[in-house]
């Protein structure tokens, strides 16, 4: 049975779809001083907010195959950004977890990204920021719902 959505839920979808990813690029401008590429950026994400987390679960997370992401976790742990260790729960596994460089390099990188898009909602008038905001709430709970 497949469900039928109005046209204005599908044409509202594929404005968020269009519009997120354009906001991600744009934004991913902000990330070229960190010094790591896309992919490694988004582990140590993974590995800062979900983690530790296993090599397994991490490479499922970024829908890499394992191999792929332990040169990305081999690459990281070089930087001092994470660190391996021995899954005590399951000998035959490693934990990756962020270091407190990593934590740092991750969350500046964020506070950059969520500067450069406070300086665009800055120039909005007070009701186009209060109209935001209530949208903002609300793909808050599309996203919780998915």
């Amino acid at each position: 049975m497949s469900t039928k959505f109005s046209q204005d839920s599908q044409k509202i979808a594929d404005q968020l779809h269009s519009g997120a990813i354009q906001l991600l690029r744009k934004l991913r401008r902000e990330d070229s001083s960190s010094g790591l590429n896309a992919p490694r950026l988004s582990a140590l994400s993974v590995a800062v907010f979900a983690g530790p987390v296993t090599l397994g679960g991490l490479a499922a997370a970024e829908q890499v195959r394992p191999p792929t992401m332990t040169r990305i976790v081999d690459a990281l742990e070089e930087q001092g950004l994470v660190t391996k260790s021995k899954n005590a729960a399951d000998g035959r596994s490693i934990l990756i977890a962020a270091t407190a460089a990593g934590k740092k390099l991750l969350m500046q990188g964020r506070e950059r990204r969520v500067r450069a898009l406070a300086r665009q909602i800055a120039v909005l008038g007070a009701r186009e920021q209060a109209t935001l905001q209530e949208a903002a709430e609300i793909l808050e709970q599309v996203i919780s719902a998915i």
